[in-house]
């Protein structure tokens, strides 16, 4: 996971350890030794995570963090304040500040790059969350008011059934819905339409992050916050929860304040992402989507892509776009009718958008082509994702229905790779295009990338 991460603090030895440790897990890291060159930078590098120190000179951390939050170029920016101090009152304060999380001194790696990879990937699903708000805008759709944050529905796992009920009162204290159940059975049944899951590590005879895996699996509850209780010798347990997707966690024994902020973090957390996917699916749906297979179409890829590879190459980071065409489809409208040949690209589409990231989109180009852009990937990423659409393409058969009865459809699809980011937008689809070309050319059903020197020899495929 490539990332750019800015690490404030003004002793420059604590600077050096967290950079040596951070850079060996290949992270780009920038340094700041007082607040206002925290600001400075985190305005103009736009980094993917800040690591705060509290204690500083003139603007501690936790004037640095306010300001942040109040900053609308940064406050989507994940901040986790790290403290020589463990005190629930510096917790307190931090997030009441706008903190996601703190790290103690001397920082468990263990721990740290947990938390680095788990914030890191919820900052990279908002800002693309963001930026296809953002282009529905410039495209002429009106953004929608931000949500209420109250009234939330809280799903609260907790098999002891006395510290269910004092953690249901503070919860319920703050005008929230609390549900409770006390194993895993119970949570999976009541688990729909929950704006945070609050559960235990500890299930009697469950596995609390099995349930956790399981809640991040239900397509109504993947994106819904999961803050887990532990106790403090659980910090790999914690460490594996965050990797498999819990986006927030409190120690035992649990304080009142620091249960009601954190709980409140995450109910807004959760309503502003879901404000931002009904307002793409509401701009798309009114203006941006393909009619036949619901994807985006050619004018939105288009003005998307063209703000994706600016961010990238202000970021100095990859981008690569998928150009895919189902073989000998003409065929099917031939033989078949158009009918079918209208089923056959609808399913090509569900396999296609299956095949891909979270964060990635896919659009219909046109006839019997479309476009993949992959955010953030290299060459050998986008060839494993091109690879994985392929076969999805041609493994199982297409089940077609036709004046004659039900038929079953080999196809096979073409997919050329290229990465960058270019010149210009358009340069990107065009070397993507020639490279599915070369992939025609080669004998179709398999994924060619641009750097194959398709033009003056045969193309080296990557895949079969």
């Amino acid at each position: 996971m490539t990332a750019k991460i800015l690490v404030v603090d003004d002793n420059v030895a604590n600077q050096k350890v967290l950079t040596a440790k951070l850079s060996a897990e290949y992270f780009e890291v920038l340094t700041a030794r007082n607040g206002p060159t925290a600001l400075e930078a985190a305005a103009r590098e736009s980094p993917d995570l800040v690591l705060l120190d509290v204690m500083m000179p003139g603007m501690d951390g936790y004037e640095v963090c306010r300001r942040l939050k109040a900053d609308a170029t940064t406050r989507h920016i994940p901040v986790v304040m790290v403290t020589a101090l463990d005190g629930i009152q510096g917790r307190i304060r931090g997030l009441e500040a706008g903190a996601d999380d703190f790290l103690t001194k001397p920082v468990s790696d263990l721990l740290l790059f947990a938390r680095v990879r788990s914030l890191v990937r919820l900052k990279q699903m908002t800002d693309e969350w963001r930026l296809r708000a953002a282009t529905g805008e410039r495209l002429g759709v009106e953004s929608c008011p931000d949500p209420s944050a109250e009234g939330a529905r809280i799903l609260l796992v907790e098999p002891a059934a006395s510290r269910a009920g004092e953690l249901a009162r503070v919860i319920t204290g703050e005008g929230h819905v609390v549900v409770t159940a006390a194993n895993a059975r119970e949570a999976l049944e009541r688990e729909s339409g929950a704006d945070v899951v609050l559960t235990n590590l500890v299930l009697g005879e469950d596995d609390g992050l099995r349930l956790c895996s399981q809640i991040r699996s239900q397509p109504t509850s993947r994106h819904t916050p999961i803050v887990l209780m532990i106790d403090e010798e659980d910090v790999a347990s914690l460490a594996k929860g965050l990797e498999i997707g819990v986006t927030d966690y409190l120690v035992h024994p649990i304080e009142a304040s620091e249960l009601k902020s954190r709980v409140s973090t995450q109910v807004r957390r959760k309503r502003y992402q879901d404000r931002m996917r009904e307002e793409m699916e509401r701009s798309v749906s009114m203006a941006f989507t393909d009619s036949l297979t619901g994807l985006y179409n050619r004018r939105y890829v288009e003005a998307h892509l063209a703000e994706l590879v600016r961010l990238a190459r202000t970021r100095q980071q990859p981008i690569s776009a998928l150009m895919i065409d189902l073989d000998h489809f003409k065929r099917v409208n031939d033989e078949h009718g158009h009918p079918a040949g209208d089923e056959v690209l609808r399913e090509a589409a569900r396999r296609i958008a299956s095949s891909l990231r979270h964060f990635d989109f896919v659009g219909r180009y046109g006839g019997e082509e479309f476009v993949v852009v992959l955010p953030g990937a290299d060459a050998g990423t986008a060839a494993l994702i091109a690879e994985r659409v392929r076969a999805a393409i041609a493994t199982l058969p297409f089940q077609i229905s036709a004046p004659a009865g039900a038929l079953e459809l080999a196809l096979t699809a073409s997919v050329g790779v290229a990465c960058g980011p270019k010149d210009a937008p358009a340069d990107l689809i065009a070397c993507a295009d020639k490279a599915l070309y070369a992939a025609k050319h080669a004998g179709r059903n398999l994924v060619v990338s641009e750097t194959s020197d398709a033009a003056e020899a045969p193309p080296r495929a990557l895949s079969a």
